[in-house]
């Protein structure tokens, strides 16, 4: 039986509406959650039985260097100004070398729902990180496997 390595966590690419975003430093905060409903059956009042009830996604958080494109940022505005713009996100993990996609998680209809402005420390000679956070209302797991 042949021996498989995980992927490596530092190669991803994120695609909005078909288009590749760059620059990005992070992805995180990709989770799901299904409450359970506590279930006591009629005639048995010693057994509670848990069964699923609503579905949570986490935010997703995305952080990356500053640079001077706005399209991003005027998502953003344009959704604290009311105009909602649900788009279909794609986080997509590429193989080792960067070149072939071997995994991607769908985000359908996500918008944005928190940005945070990079931190500028004049001591330092880091990059300049801003984050976006993005909640959505399904998530597909694609790959090839």
């Amino acid at each position: 039986m042949a021996q498989t390595d995980p992927y490596r966590s530092y190669s991803f690419k994120l695609e909005i509406d078909g288009v590749v975003e760059a620059h990005f430093t992070e992805c995180s905060g990709l989770s799901t959650k299904i409450e359970t409903i506590a279930y006591r059956e009629a005639g048995d009042h010693q057994l509670v039985r848990p069964i699923p009830g609503p579905v949570d996604y986490a935010a997703v958080t995305l952080k990356y260097g500053v640079t001077k494109s706005r399209r991003l940022f005027d998502w953003m505005m344009k959704t604290a100004g009311g105009e909602v713009q649900r788009r279909d996100v794609s986080i997509v993990l590429l193989d080792s070398q960067g070149g072939s996609e071997v995994l991607r998680w769908n985000l359908l209809d996500a918008f944005p729902s928190e940005w945070k402005g990079a931190a500028l420390p004049a001591s330092e000679k880091s990059v300049a990180i801003e984050s976006l956070s993005l909640v959505f209302d399904r998530l597909e797991r694609v790959s090839d496997a």
